[in-house]
């Protein structure tokens, strides 16, 4: 794996935000926003919340009442989901967001 991490993975260095995600473990959508994550070289906290409904109401009050999985967060910004992550990337908004540091 060290030698895959090295020809795919992005150097982290440039990954000075916060990032939070609140996932399902078997989610398709939940998979591919930590694999977009992981390919950038992200550390991020994970809130897995499977079965959780305390969690869940939690992640909808931060998440402007979004209940599906993933919910991101960037330096306590509400990102969205997979979705909105990939279209940030696309946009060429994403390395900026990550770029900035923690409050």
């Amino acid at each position: 794996m060290p030698v895959l991490n090295s020809l795919f993975k992005r150097d982290s260095k440039q990954v000075k935000a916060n990032v939070e995600i609140y996932t399902w473990q078997t989610c398709p959508y939940c998979i591919r926003a930590k694999l977009l994550l992981w390919w950038k070289g992200v550390s991020y906290t994970e809130y897995k919340i499977d079965g959780d409904g305390a969690a869940r109401v939690k992640m909808a009050d931060r998440a402007n009442g979004r209940r599906s999985v993933p919910q991101i967060f960037i330096n306590n910004q509400h990102i969205g989901g997979c979705d909105d992550l990939y279209q940030l990337n696309s946009e060429a908004k994403l390395d900026p967001l990550l770029a900035q540091p923690a409050a």
